[in-house]
């Protein structure tokens, strides 16, 4: 028997009730977890599996055999729900028969106990032809260890294994690279997943596996600092989930991840997402650094034999070609010269990290590593040289990304900018965001560099992309604490006063015409007032304005799209003259385009609502579908269109709501600009969603009853329970109108409810600005008396309560 750990304290017998006993007796055990339990629990399965291998072989007289562990098994790493992964080797003198007992002997009492199982039956020759053939057979063997039986068998077949991977690695290497690609690409990135798979997703544990066999192949090995603690914190992980669960599940979903926090001895999921993505960090950090080695020796293997011959036989020395002061280009990467000495130069690590994204090179980690141990700290504030080479780092584009991660890895970012720790690996819960806080700050600024010619200080452009969410991790709201860790983060490296009060209010402000473009109404004197007055001027706006667009293209595809992109240019424009001295210009009537001039007319003349559907190609995102509804002026239109949409399965991205005066006092027309998508499928035609609307306003299609059977045919999903809907009275925004802001979780039938909540207030809805991101909806709504008046205080509280309860 191989054991890989004393297990007299959970001895038990050789049938299955036994060993349940004695598995779930090592599971209860508060004081053994990790690496100790997943041994124990390893060896335990070990002495069972000996005493039934011998109960087996007594029985059936079979000999020359052995039971063989592979994979996670083979590594005495089993999780409370791992499966077993076994080989019956034997030498071939059995008899088919004598043979097949003793696996069925071996097999059924796992199967008994519920235990997945991955078996097979082969002689050595037979495992040694199947894994040349099966690059997955290949990798278990390489983990092989002796459960019962005949050590001598398996010793054999593992030399001929390793001897094989070893010599076949120029061409099993390529296709485990390729296996670990199309396994990113398909289960996606771990540190960045909001419900990540540990074992799937890249930087997870199969990547930790491929490492090894990289490691075991000879040609190259992985960074080994953090490496096995980074594995172990994912393999602890995933044995709390499966205690948690009781499932052999590999997704850490949203709703258990309080509980396996709580198990580890973590404070929230938050801490353990954070915790888990740091482990990820390092493994696929490891994984780019190998497979980068494992490309670079293949191609000198390649390349050699050609040399020889231009070369008559006689060596040859790698070029260096310089790319900045004590930073070199060697073999591909970027390393330091010769010359080239950390513990004096305080600026290398940055000149290094430029030079390498400049010229578009990854950073060898040897070199990093170097000035990390020897590095000299740079003095506070930083020299001008500093400064420039980190603004050129970040100016370099998509190479930053993945020079900034090497400097990361060796945790150089956090020795020259400590606040940088706060957001590291910080998750974000809000599912519209694509990357964890400290990724999407260099993706913003990877986004920002290419807009720097549009601005006149990209300098400030860039290091306000770096900064904007610096204040996430701490209390409140994080535009205001990062506005203070930003001026401190820029009087650190080195910016003047000025400057440094520009970068605050840039941080400060960064949601500011995002948000304002987006839930208030730009003709309202009020709202470019109140956005000049925070901007303060031209040139901060300019930048504002290039940092807003770069944050949103580098949270997701839901949170910029050309309407978008639309309305902030408009408010920009407008705050633009005023900052320049023009008053803002006072609401008058809008003037309908042709097209909406026509609708209009028509639906004066017909007196009904009159559709229109537009899809617009040439937009890229994918809200690219607006469609106009023009009705004559009167009560319930909102809750009538947005209900006809939602029972066509048209879920609403923005939406504008306005009342137009048409020229020669024809009549007032509500006009309303949506922009949607169909949820299944194909959008409905104009000629039905205008027979629906019509008869949604005479009555006869009782949409909310529509609307409830619709809901009902689909019972909610179990997940995670979103917070109650928020409706407040926005104060000091317009003073033509009072300004109600709906927060709520994107469902059916959502803006219908708020307009039925509206009408039965006995209010007139001014305009409407909807916002949808992911899951979560803002809808701002301008309100008036039936007069045309702003609510006073009291009624605005009390509409706001009604259309809250309306919500719930």
């Amino acid at each position: 028997m191989t054991s890989t750990e004393d297990t007299t304290d959970h001895t038990a017998d050789s049938g299955p009730s036994g060993y349940a006993a004695a598995r779930l007796r090592l599971l209860q055990e508060e004081s053994r977890s990790g690496p100790s339990r997943r041994s124990a629990l390893a060896g335990l399965t070990d002495a069972w599996l000996n005493a039934l291998f011998a109960t087996a072989v007594r029985e059936t007289g079979v000999r020359g055999a052995t039971l063989v562990a592979v994979g996670g098994y083979g590594r005495a790493e089993l999780s409370p729900r791992s499966d077993l992964d076994l080989l019956l080797l034997h030498d071939g003198k059995a008899e088919p028969r004598a043979l097949s007992a003793l696996a069925d002997r071996l097999w059924y009492p796992v199967w008994d106990l519920g235990v997945a199982l991955d078996h097979s039956v082969r002689t050595p020759a037979e495992a040694r032809r199947t894994a040349t053939e099966d690059l997955k057979v290949h990798l278990g063997l390489l983990d092989a260890r002796t459960v019962a039986g005949d050590a001598g068998l398996l010793a054999g077949l593992r030399t001929s294994v390793l001897a094989d991977w070893r010599n076949q690695a120029p061409k099993r290497l390529p296709q485990l690279h390729s296996l670990c690609r199309e396994r990113a690409e398909r289960a996606g990135e771990l540190r960045f997943l909001l419900e990540p798979d540990l074992k799937e997703a890249r930087g997870g544990l199969r990547d930790a596996t491929a490492l090894r066999a990289v490691a075991a192949s000879w040609l190259a090995d992985a960074p080994r600092e953090g490496l096995a603690e980074a594995r172990r914190r994912l393999l602890d992980a995933r044995d709390a989930l499966h205690l948690v669960t009781g499932r052999a599940t590999d997704r850490l979903s949203l709703q258990e991840q309080d509980q396996v926090a709580a198990r580890l001895g973590l404070l929230d999921a938050d801490a353990l997402l954070r915790e888990v993505y740091e482990a990820a960090r390092v493994v696929a950090y490891a994984g780019d650094v190998t497979w980068r080695e494992v490309g670079r020796v293949l191609r000198a293997r390649a390349a050699r034999p050609r040399l020889r011959g231009l070369l008559g036989g006689r060596g040859a020395t790698a070029a260096r070609a310089p790319l900045a002061e004590g930073v070199v280009e060697s073999d591909g990467e970027a390393v330091l010269a010769l010359a080239a000495r950390p513990d004096r130069d305080a600026v290398l690590a940055l000149r290094l990290a430029a030079a390498a994204a400049q010229a578009g090179l990854p950073v060898s980690p040897h070199a990093v590593r170097r000035i990390a141990q020897q590095g000299r700290a740079l003095p506070v504030p930083w020299p001008a040289e500093a400064r420039e080479q980190l603004l050129t780092l970040l100016g370099a584009g998509e190479p930053t990304v993945a020079v900034w991660e090497a400097m990361e890895a060796e945790g150089l970012i956090t020795r020259l900018l400590p606040d940088w720790e706060r957001v590291r690996c910080r998750p974000q819960r809000n599912p519209v965001h694509t990357w964890t806080v400290d990724r999407h700050l260099i993706e913003t600024a990877v986004r920002a560099a290419a807009l720097t010619r549009r601005v006149g200080r990209p300098d400030l452009l860039l290091m306000a992309a770096l900064l904007h969410d610096i204040g996430k991790g701490w209390p409140g709201d994080h535009s205001v604490a990062g506005e203070t860790i930003a001026r401190d983060v820029a009087a650190r490296v080195g910016f003047d006063a000025r400057d440094v009060a520009v970068l605050g209010a840039l941080v400060r402000h960064h949601l500011l015409l995002i948000d304002t473009a987006t839930r208030r109404d730009l003709d309202d004197p009020a709202t470019v007032l109140s956005v000049a007055e925070a901007v303060g001027s031209v040139g901060t706006l300019e930048i504002l304005h290039a940092l807003t667009e770069a944050d949103a293209l580098a949270t997701g595809p839901a949170a910029w799209s050309a309407w978008r992109g639309s309305l902030v240019a408009d408010l920009v424009a407008r705050v633009a003259a005023v900052l320049r001295g023009a008053a803002p210009a006072e609401r008058e009537p809008e003037i309908p385009s042709a097209e909406q001039e026509r609708l209009a007319v028509e639906a004066l003349r017909t007196r009904e609502p009159v559709v229109a559907l537009h899809a617009r190609q040439e937009e890229e995102d994918a809200v690219g579908v607006e469609l106009v509804v023009a009705v004559p002026d009167q009560p319930g239109v909102l809750p009538a269109a947005a209900g006809v949409l939602a029972l066509h399965r048209l879920t609403v991205r923005a939406a504008d709501l306005r009342s137009v005066e048409l020229p020669d006092r024809l009549g007032e027309v509500l006009v309303l600009r949506w922009r949607v998508a169909a949820e299944y499928g194909a959008l409905p035609e104009a000629a039905r969603l205008r027979t629906d609307l019509v008869r949604a306003l005479d009555g006869s299609l009782d949409v909310p009853a529509k609307l409830a059977d619709r809901e009902a045919a689909y019972p909610r999903r179990r997940g995670v329970v979103p917070p109650p809907p928020r409706v407040t009275v926005v104060p000091d925004v317009s003073s033509l109108a009072t300004v109600l802001e709906v927060r709520a979780p994107d469902a059916v039938g959502l803006l219908h409810r708020v307009g039925r909540a509206l009408e039965s207030g006995g209010v007139r809805v001014r305009s409407a600005h909807v916002s949808t991101l992911g899951a979560n909806a803002v809808d701002t709504l301008y309100v008036t008396t039936p007069e045309g008046k702003p609510l006073d205080a009291a009624d605005a509280a009390a509409l706001a309560a009604s259309v809250a309860a309306a919500l719930s």
